[in-house]
Order: structure tokens, then sequence, then C-alpha cells
């Protein structure tokens, strides 16, 4: 496998050539994903809940993120890899700045922040120091407990120009790479347009520059519950290759996500 980075990324979205991404905790499933061509692995505080059994992705420490992407980075060395830093890692950009450098050490290429405006001196501080940003807005996990619930966001107009001008904002910071999650399909593709950088979807429609499934959701192994954005490929497709391949077709051709896994 060639290595990726993110000016390939960059270039997928100026080709208009769908990223692939996907979430990924241990060598052997990066290994897996990185020979079937996956553009981009996340090592996410989603493993808080699809591995360690948590109700959400707040007991998440940056240890365990590290643990694991030094594991997804033993398995996939050329893979471009982005990890997630964990809830209250990056409450100041000093705090930001440090636990960041231990997760690019872990063999990140790129760490991943939630939030909006507050971030932007923090996103600023990454930058200059040399550590690349990823963006998340929308539906933030970390926040559940101030939002009441897993819900879909910006539905309202005020809503969505709010996160527009966000990313807008977290890209003129330093930003280069945007997660968007459960947001309403125009609102995906209106965030796409204003922006640059590339911006990965999961539950926001068809016309982001890529998608991104939890790979648990996507193996229809998590436990009782789908997100409606999630769609189980092995069910599908019979075994986890061919499960994996399938995702990938779908999103690059843009049959992934259609109206029955995204948001009107």
């Amino acid at each position: 496998m060639a290595k990726n980075t993110i000016a390939k990324l960059f270039k997928q979205k100026q080709s208009g050539d769908k990223i692939t991404a996907i979430t990924a905790y241990d060598a052997s499933f990066s290994h897996l994903f990185a020979e079937c061509g996956i553009d981009l692995m996340l090592v996410g505080d989603s493993l808080g809940m699809v591995l360690q059994g948590q109700d959400s992705t707040v007991p998440v420490s940056v240890a365990d993120i590290a643990y694991h992407t030094r594991a997804v980075r033993n398995g996939a060395k050329e893979a471009f890899v982005v990890a997630d830093m964990p809830f209250m890692s990056y409450s100041t950009p000093a705090d930001a700045c440090q636990n960041a450098a231990e997760l690019m050490r872990a063999g990140a290429n790129m760490v991943k922040l939630e939030g909006g405006e507050w971030l932007i001196e923090t996103v600023k501080a990454l930058h200059t120091r040399g550590i690349p940003v990823c963006a998340h807005l929308g539906l933030l996990p970390q926040s559940v407990n101030v939002i009441g619930g897993y819900k879909v966001q910006g539905r309202e107009q005020h809503q969505a120009d709010a996160l527009i001008k966000q990313a807008s904002q977290l890209e003129q910071a330093g930003a280069q790479l945007l997660v968007v999650e459960c947001i309403p399909n125009a609102l995906g593709k209106a965030v796409s347009e204003a922006v640059n950088m590339p911006v990965i979807g999961i539950g926001a429609g068809a016309d982001t520059d890529g998608q991104i499934l939890v790979m648990h959701d996507m193996l229809g192994l998590t436990a009782n519950y789908l997100p409606k954005f999630a769609k189980n490929y092995l069910q599908q497709s019979g075994d986890v290759r061919s499960a994996i391949q399938t995702y990938i077709e779908e999103v690059k051709s843009g049959r992934f996500p259609d109206a029955e896994h995204s948001f009107g």
C-alpha cells in the first residue's frame, strides 16, 4: 500500500474521488483495511463503547487511545491514521499540545477534536507546533450529557449557519480535515462546499467528500443497536474482506449512504 497523506486526501476532494474511512483499534483489522484500500483509519474514542463496554466515550483516556494507535500503526505502516483526543484532554491549548504529542508519538498522523468556536485557539496552537488537526462538528459524542442524547444537529437554519461558520473558522485556524456527524443531507453538502479541507460524513448524506463508519457497526457487531446512518455490510457480503470491499465500492460510487441511512 502506498503511503497516504493529507495532500492525497485534498487531491481526492478536488477530483471528486470519495474518501473511505473507518475506525480501527488493532493491528489485524488495520492490516486488512489497508490491504482493501481504505483511505483513512480513525482510532476513535468509540472504543470506550465497542471495546470496553462503556455507556459513552467519556471514560476513555489518552493512554487508551495511544495504546490502540500503536496497535493500528503496527498493522498498517503506510496508512493515514487519525487519533481521537479523548474527553477533557484538550480543555486548554497547553493540555491539547501535550496530549496530542503523545498520540503523534504513538503513530498518529493527525488528531481529532470535537467542538466549534471555543477550539479556535487550541487548533492554532496545535497547527503552529506541527500537529495536524481534524475538527469534528455536528453531533459531538463527548458532549452527549450536555445535549441530552444522540440527536440530529443543524436542522434549524440558524444552527446550520453557525455550523458552516464554525467549519470556516476552524479551517482558518489550521484544521485540515473535518468530520461532520448526524446532520441533514443538505447541510453536509453545504459544509463540504464552504471549505477547502476534505469533509468526512457520518450520518451527513452522500454529498460530503467521504464517509466514515465505526467498524463494529459496518460489520454488524454492535450489540442491540445499529445507528440509522450505519449499514451492516457483513450481512449482505458474507465475509469480512468482502464486506470491507463492498463498503468501499458503495462509498466511491455514491451509493452509500442512501436515503435510508441519512437524514433528509
